[in-house]
């Protein structure tokens, strides 16, 4: 693909940018080329812009690893090793690393898969799924429009929002609200700072702990103490080896998309003692 002074009036290119492409290319230059350069010249929002406004294309690049101070690139990357990237990473297709992936921020239309770890001093958005065969940590906000599955920790400094299932082996960690449209599951213990609302089930082999209301349109079953500062909803039950606590004036729900007759099947409370506030739900010692 080509891009010329023609293309980029009908897509509406700011002045700017018109200006400075008529200045340095005379006639049609191929895509990557353009993305480069502005790079290059220092104007990743350009080449962020021209990317979102002409899309991925079907190339991919193999190379063993990159270190630059910021990349946009249109296709497919696959890295044998290590990835470092200073400031911005903007993929069109997907990412495959063979080693860790430290950038600032990062935002892939495709694919994630990293096969060791991935850090992020900035945000992280995928389009596609999200496979870290070791930790995560994100400063900013993760958001994956598919699955998340991460072989280790995942520590998030802002809010995390996910399409499909989330699946961490250890704790999950998040500094803001959780939203996630299936389920959501940690071998070790779930801290949220905030809301944290699952459209499936929770499961936590350690306790779960929300800065404000805890909500799961199926079940909540964790290893320790499920504990929230607003509310706790269920759709179903709500079970703990610890206790349930909701906050202050809140209280728990549990068989909240059951029927009376069938709590005791779909809508059990079960832990250490009788949660304070049991609104909905058969408690069952």
């Amino acid at each position: 693909m080509n891009i010329t002074s023609a293309a980029l009036r009908a897509k509406r290119s700011c002045a700017s940018g018109y200006r400075w492409f008529a200045r340095n290319f005379q006639n049609p230059t191929e895509y990557q080329s353009v993305l480069d350069a502005l790079v290059q010249e220092g104007r990743v929002n350009d080449a962020c812009w021209l990317l979102d406004h002409f899309g991925p294309v079907a190339a991919v690049r193999v190379v063993d690893s990159i270190s630059v101070d910021a990349l946009v690139f249109a296709g497919t990357l696959e890295v044998r090793g290590a990835v470092e990237v200073d400031a911005l990473l903007r993929v069109g297709g997907s990412l495959r690393t063979g080693g860790s992936i430290r950038t600032g921020s990062l935002a892939v239309d495709g694919d994630l898969h990293a096969a060791t770890g991935i850090r992020a001093f900035g945000s992280v958005q995928v389009k596609g799924s999200i496979v870290s065969a070791w930790t995560m940590e994100v400063d900013a906000s993760l958001s994956c429009e598919n699955e998340v599955r991460v072989m280790g920790d995942l520590r998030c400094g802002s809010g995390v929002s996910v399409a499909g299932d989330c699946v961490v082996d250890n704790d999950l960690d998040v500094g803001g609200p959780v939203r996630c449209s299936k389920s959501l599951r940690a071998g070790g213990s779930i801290l949220c700072a905030d809301g944290l609302h699952v459209a499936r089930g929770i499961q936590s082999g350690g306790s779960i702990r929300s800065g404000m209301h805890m909500d799961a349109g199926w079940g909540i079953v964790a290893g320790s103490d499920i504990v929230a500062e607003g509310a706790i909803r269920a759709g179903e039950c709500v079970i703990a080896s610890g206790a349930i606590n909701p906050g202050d004036g809140y209280g728990v729900h549990a068989g909240l998309s059951a029927r009376r007759e069938d709590w005791p099947w779909c809508g059990q409370v079960r832990c250490k003692s009788r949660p304070r506030e049991l609104h909905s739900g058969l408690w069952m010692a």
